[in-house]
């Protein structure tokens, strides 16, 4: 057993899909998938699990479409900021 394998926080691999789901509309570059990961994931509540059928098992299907809207606006509004922060970084240069 190893805590740096054995936990995982459910939120992580659904912003990572939904990022990819988006990049296209949203115009996010791969340079910027990291940032916008990191602040969606922080506009987020952790919910950690060991077993991904532990997660399956008790989300309801309202609870999963709450949480799936929430991960679409996290990243919608991450990547709006990544792009506004990097916007007043290429200002300053």
């Amino acid at each position: 057993m190893s805590i740096e394998t054995d936990i995982k926080n459910y939120y992580e691999d659904l912003v990572v899909f939904e990022i990819l789901r988006q990049s296209a509309a949203l115009g996010i570059t791969r340079d910027e998938y990291d940032d916008v990961a990191c602040v969606a994931l922080n506009k987020l509540p952790p919910r950690y699990y060991r077993h991904s059928v532990d997660i399956a098992f008790y989300i309801s299907e309202t609870e999963a479409s709450e949480i799936e809207a929430k991960v679409a606006q996290a990243v919608a509004d991450a990547a709006a900021f990544v792009r506004t922060q990097l916007g007043k970084k290429s200002h300053r240069a």
